[in-house]
């Protein structure tokens, strides 16, 4: 019982944290709000007795993740995000709603056909151990994640380093 307690007041903080994220109009709320949703995303790991799951999501995403964000944030010039307001006209939210649409039958066309519905009440009989998560993250053979990880390492150093030589350019054009 009490774990569907917890269920519930993660989920009202998850939904309006995401549903507050893309309405507000000031960024810093919206990388706020993320954590938010990062975060209860992490409790819910915890729920399930997913603890290797929450401590990564907490520590990569709530951690990690939104921190660079944030500071990809401060490295933004005041004036740029000052008159970032978008207005929306009247065909784009028809648009928008039609792709929401699109992508929603998309997904549960997919669902229904491979039965991910119906495989998701089978439970494993025994749970992973960690040498078997440890090998499976180091390993480069099929399944295995090594190649994944290093891939999305580079990406983020360029990203790192994309950002420096954007704030380095501003300050000797001033």
């Amino acid at each position: 019982m009490a774990n569907i307690i917890m269920f519930g007041i993660l989920a009202v903080v998850i939904l309006g944290s995401a549903v507050m994220c893309v309405a507000t109009k000031r960024i810093m709320r919206a990388a706020t709000f993320l954590f938010f949703v990062l975060f209860g995303v992490a409790g819910l790991y915890f729920i399930l007795d997913y603890t290797f799951l929450g401590a990564a999501q907490l520590s990569i995403y709530a951690g990690g993740i939104t921190m660079m964000y944030i500071f990809a944030i401060q490295l933004v010039n005041r004036r740029t995000l000052q008159g970032l307001v978008e207005h929306v006209k009247g065909s784009r939210a028809i648009g928008a709603a039609l792709v929401t649409l699109a992508g929603f039958l998309t997904v549960t066309i997919v669902l229904l056909k491979n039965e991910f519905l119906f495989r998701a009440c089978e439970v494993a009989d025994e749970e992973v151990s960690m040498n078997v998560i440890g090998e499976a993250l180091v390993g480069s053979e099929k399944y295995q994640y090594v190649l994944p990880f290093e891939f999305i390492s580079v990406f983020l150093l360029a990203c790192i380093i994309g950002g420096i030589v954007v704030a380095r350019k501003e300050k000797e054009d001033k």
